[in-house]
């Protein structure tokens, strides 16, 4: 018995149930078959303490159609799932539930204690996202779900951490590195987003010591100025050479700085003056380190003013201070002005405080010896960008990048495997841990600080595969395939994978590197809580179905480009799915056949004109449709799966083929094989965009695998190509278009019939389409001609003939002339009222240009109107 569809098409009631049973069958884990090529994906691994939002599923939906693409193709496809622990995201989650529910902080846990509830709150929420993850249909291997805190993930973690310290590639180090205030942590380059913010460049007046000299510095900080530790000038500048090895006073503080001379000072910008503090400015710092200067740290972690150099400003926050110190600096004379400004001030990624560089002991990695053999293999085209222009986003960071500063204060993630011997001040570094000191037999204690999560991120393409143990699935799927992305983490993840598996794989960690863009609001707007314009995909698939969310996200999604999320989208989605649900009962409710005799294409001998089109114009759309796919060009290909399956099939070859369905013989059930044969691959088609509804619809017409998804990919074959046939019903289709608008353009209704006259030197083609011209074009005879010499009839001309239709057939000549003359009237009545307007000079003289301009317009299309009425009235008189 074969099954039925629904009378509506109603997602909710089908979803979760084709997925559970995707799940049972074990679909999304891949194939043993050890001859079939490899294609593998591993996630962007979510925050363990996300909910899915719009970039989520954008990402997964991109990805999901790769990968349902690949396993039809006939490839061993496996997706690899997972999520990460997010350091600074999740115990700031857990901290603040510490802090509202219990009134208590880490502290008063200690260490260990508060690490259980982390994980007990990973345990509760963490499943969350992955459940999100499989409502909008995402066929990963579940099997091989990831957490990168793990033991396999940790494991890598250490493996690396200790090797790439043995090669000198790790160290601890006192530089100047971004400290968030408010997180309470180091920050790398990466985490670091700089917003245009306005400002005030403060010029202050540092006297030189026992003179009646002065020089002036302008800063944006002024609070820094009690780290100062000299003033630089430019060795070259005249103005101030007498000055180089001379002391200043530091207004305020009242210590003694000297005057350096360095290149690193711009002699053009602003009095050509630096104040140097190198506790407190990357450039600074550098400078210090040039000239042996003094580093003196003014700031506390929490931003607020230290009290071993802060003075009367001890204690204060570093905004308070500043407002204090400019009035004392005016007080004592040495503000000189103050001017406004703009410029890029670098803020924490994550709650979006200032940043304060600061001097502080960090762990990093040495990056330039990591960099190279990144750089190179994108150079070489061995990992390419799609598109191809962000690789010189992702050249041009390689080339510049400093050393990543990889230690963060705090507790939840993988504590740095470094133990310290205070009774010898030994340290070590261990893959395992270790309790006695191997120098002098003391105890060890370990570090405190935890890496940065993108340290385990970055081994994520071959952690997630086993590494460092040699798996079978490191070795049939390393490297992968490709890693789909945004842009906006270029440079915090695609980089370090990139050398990270250079480095300890020897290898790439994948052939291509897909990029897409954000997903902006209807106004191109960034989604953001702030402008409360977020749309919440869980809420668009409980009302629309995962299916309409999925088509909505890919509609005219192209590599690397932002796309617009809107109403219209998602109901154009909706409108599409239920054209196509329709469409599929259609062809159901006339299937009386048994499967058997539906299956494959009919004989040649059997198929009619149209058959043979429509099958022609199905084998160009799979070439059309692979080879988009395979450009990542997925929104290309939706497009010609939609308007095939909307314009093609539906609104054409149904139509034709409707008066044979409901016939009997040889010709009817050609045309319903035809159907099926065309129909089930649509249906092949879309299932990586809309996998769902393809599935549903698939079980219910005549098929052979158990399930679309493991069926195969449609392919293109030389031996479909009618390409006679095909032109002909081209030629058809544009006659029936033609006289369909002319029929409008008079106001005939399609249940009016006329005798319709051919001119063609395609007689065969328009009497082998009889049938359908008859039904589609309102026709009631065709008669093929070699000239029409009458004058009562109107002509359409198209590239393949010239058509007469009878106006005695299509018009009651007494009513039209009646209704074009009351037209005509109401017209002139208008062109009247405005022509009065127009001549009325108070109006002309009075209103703005924009309105007079329109009346203007309005004018033109009037008497464009008038014009037209009159040649019809003319034709009929």
């Amino acid at each position: 018995m074969r099954k039925e569809l629904a009378k509506n098409y109603a997602p909710r009631e089908f979803e979760d149930r084709i997925y559970q049973n995707w799940c049972e069958k074990g679909y999304f884990a891949p194939d043993k078959d050890e001859k079939k090529p490899a294609f593998s994906i591993v996630i962007p691994p979510p925050n363990v303490t996300g909910q899915l939002h719009m970039g989520h599923a954008l990402d997964e939906t991109l990805q999901d159609i790769l990968v349902r693409t690949k396993r039809m193709q006939g490839y061993s496809t496996l997706w690899v799932p997972g999520t990460d622990h997010a350091g600074i995201a999740t115990q700031i989650k857990v901290e603040e539930a510490l802090r509202v529910n219990e009134g208590l902080t880490r502290y008063d846990l200690g260490r260990e204690k508060f690490l259980d509830r982390v994980w007990d709150w990973k345990n509760q929420y963490g499943s969350r996202i992955i459940n999100q993850l499989k409502k909008l249909g995402s066929s990963c291997d579940w099997s091989r779900e990831r957490f990168t805190m793990d033991e396999g993930c940790s494991k890598a973690v250490r493996e690396v951490f200790v090797n790439l310290y043995n090669k000198g590639l790790i160290y601890r180090g006192y530089r100047i590195i971004n400290w968030c205030p408010r997180c309470l942590t180091a920050l790398s380059d990466a985490e670091v987003e700089y917003t245009e913010q306005p400002g005030s460049f403060w010029h202050i007046r540092y006297p030189v010591k026992d003179s009646d000299e002065f020089v002036t510095i302008a800063t944006t900080r002024p609070e820094t100025m009690l780290g100062d530790t000299a003033v630089a000038v430019h060795p070259e500048d005249d103005r101030y050479a007498h000055l180089v090895g001379k002391t200043l006073i530091l207004p305020i503080v009242n210590r003694e700085i000297p005057v350096i001379a360095d290149e690193y000072v711009e002699r053009d910008f602003g009095t050509g003056c630096v104040k140097i503090t190198p506790a407190h400015d990357p450039n600074d710092f550098e400078v210090g380190k040039r000239h042996g200067l003094e580093i003196i740290k003014v700031m506390n972690d929490d931003a607020t003013i230290s009290s071993e150099y802060g003075g009367k400003y001890a204690g204060m926050d570093r905004y308070e201070a500043r407002r204090e110190l400019v009035r004392d600096l005016e007080d004592g004379g040495y503000l000189v002005k103050i001017d406004p400004c703009s410029h890029n001030v670098g803020t924490c990624y994550r709650c979006k405080t200032t940043v304060e560089p600061l001097t502080s002991d960090q762990w990093f990695v040495k990056m330039e010896p990591l960099a190279k053999p990144a750089l190179e293999v994108v150079k070489s085209g061995e990992v390419k960008f799609e598109p191809e222009r962000f690789s010189k986003t992702y050249i041009n960071w390689m080339e510049n990048c400093h050393d990543w500063c990889i230690s963060r204060q705090l507790w939840w993630g993988h504590r740095i495997p470094a133990f310290y011997c205070d009774k010898c001040g030994n340290m070590e570094v261990s893959k395992e841990d270790i309790t006695v000191c191997s120098r002098c037999g003391g105890a060890l204690r370990q570090e405190e600080d935890v890496l940065d999560t993108w340290f385990s991120s970055a081994l994520w393409p071959f952690s997630t595969l086993g590494w460092p143990d040699k798996t079978e699935d490191l070795k049939r799927y390393y490297p992968t395939s490709v890693l789909v992305t945004g842009y906006d983490i270029i440079f915090f993840w695609v980089a370090r994978m990139i050398f990270s598996a250079m480095e300890h794989m020897g290898e790439k960690p994948f052939s291509t590197v897909f990029i897409h863009g954000l997903v902006r609001d209807a106004q191109g707007r960034k989604m953001s809580k702030s402008l409360g314009n977020g749309i919440d995909p869980l809420k668009v698939i409980d009302q629309f179905g995962a299916d309409a969310l999925r088509f909505a996200l890919a509609t005219g999604n192209a590599p690397g480009n932002d796309m617009r999320f809107s109403d219209e989208k998602i109901e154009s989605a909706r409108n599409f799915a239920n054209k196509l649900w329709n469409a599929s009962r259609f062809v159901l409710m006339n299937l009386s056949e048994e499967d058997e005799e539906l299956l494959g294409l009919p004989s040649e001998e059997d198929m009619a004109i149209e058959d043979k089109w429509i099958i022609s114009r199905f084998n160009a759309l799979t070439k059309t449709v692979n080879d988009n796919i395979e450009g990542y060009e997925i929104g290309v290909a939706l497009a010609e799966i939609y308007s095939f399956t909307w314009d093609t099939f539906c609104d054409w070859y149904i139509e034709m083929a409707k008066s044979r369905i409901f016939d009997t013989g040889k010709s009817s059930l050609a045309a319903k094989r035809t159907l099926v044969y065309v129909l089930t691959g649509i249906l092949k088609l879309l299932h990586p965009y809309m996998p769902f509804i393809t599935e549903e619809i698939y079980q219910a017409l005549p098929h052979t695998d158990e399930s679309i998804m493991i069926s195969a990919y449609p392919t293109y074959s030389e031996s479909l190509n009618y390409k006679t046939e095909k032109e002909d019903v081209e030629r058809i289709i544009g006659a029936i278009t033609a006289i369909r608008a002319r029929r409008a353009e008079m106001n005939v209704p399609p249940s009016k019939k006329a005798k319709l006259y051919v001119q063609t030197k395609y007689k065969d083609t328009f009497i082998r389409a009889e049938k359908i011209l008859l039904k589609l074009a309102s026709a009631s005879e065709l008669i093929l001609t070699e000239g029409y010499d009458k004058d009562d009839a109107v002509s359409i001309a198209t590239d393949a003939a010239v058509m007469y239709i009878p106006l005695s057939e299509v018009i009651d000549f007494e009513k039209e002339i009646a209704r074009l003359r009351a037209e005509k009237k109401k017209n002139e009545a208008e062109i009247e009222r405005i022509e009065k307007k127009l001549s009325n000079e108070g109006f002309v003289s009075k209103a703005p240009a924009a309105v007079i301009d329109g009346e203007r317009a309005k004018l033109k299309k009037y008497l464009e109107v008038r014009e037209a009425l009159e040649a019809s009235l003319k034709k009929l008189s």
